[in-house]
């Protein structure tokens, strides 16, 4: 394991010994000392790590830089539907980690981190609309880059590549008709 990202690691299984993490690095390197980590966390635990990664001054990751959702439909040896991944950034421990949370159908829900970065909200919302994770408990969880009462979830891969009609809804506009 990487000696910057050890401790913290070491400090998850820890505080949360029932949890197997299965840390892992995010990509393998010659130069281990560059590795950056990955590690799995049920969604009934997401909130007590993610908190105590936020607020544990070893942690102290205090910012979400990204937050992507994966549809892992026909992806070879997947045990799951749908992945939701967060990158986390300390600044002041010059560290990162990867931490991933994996749901499946009927409904799929994670709890919303909003609460402890607030920069999660514009996030969760692009992962409900496009794969339709539910983040509970999210102050405002509405569509973002389809409209309200649009049935489907677009990067979901059952979705098929010509879309379910919903282009065919849209008047055509020409150069003489705008």
């Amino acid at each position: 394991m990487s000696a910057k990202i050890t401790p913290v690691i070491e400090l998850l299984q820890k505080q949360f010994s029932d949890i197997d993490f299965a840390p892992a690095p995010l990509l393998e390197m010659e130069d281990q000392s560059k590795e950056q980590w990955c590690v799995k966390v049920g969604a009934d635990k997401l909130m007590a790590v993610m908190s105590f990664l936020r607020s544990d001054e070893r942690c102290a990751f205090e910012q979400l830089s990204d937050l992507a959702g994966v549809d892992y439909l026909n992806f070879p040896n997947a045990k799951d539907r749908y992945g939701v991944t967060y990158s986390l950034l300390s600044l002041s421990n010059e560290h990162r980690l990867w931490v991933k949370v994996f749901v499946n159908d009927p409904n799929p829900e994670v709890p919303s981190v909003v609460s402890i970065w607030h920069g999660a909200t514009w996030m969760e919302r692009e992962v409900w609309d496009m794969f339709g994770v539910r983040f509970t408990d999210h102050p405002d969880l509405r569509r973002i880059l389809t409209w309200e009462g649009f049935e489907a979830h677009p990067l979901r891969k059952d979705y098929p590549l010509t879309g379910r009609g919903e282009r065919e809804n849209f008047k055509v506009i020409t150069r003489e008709s705008a």
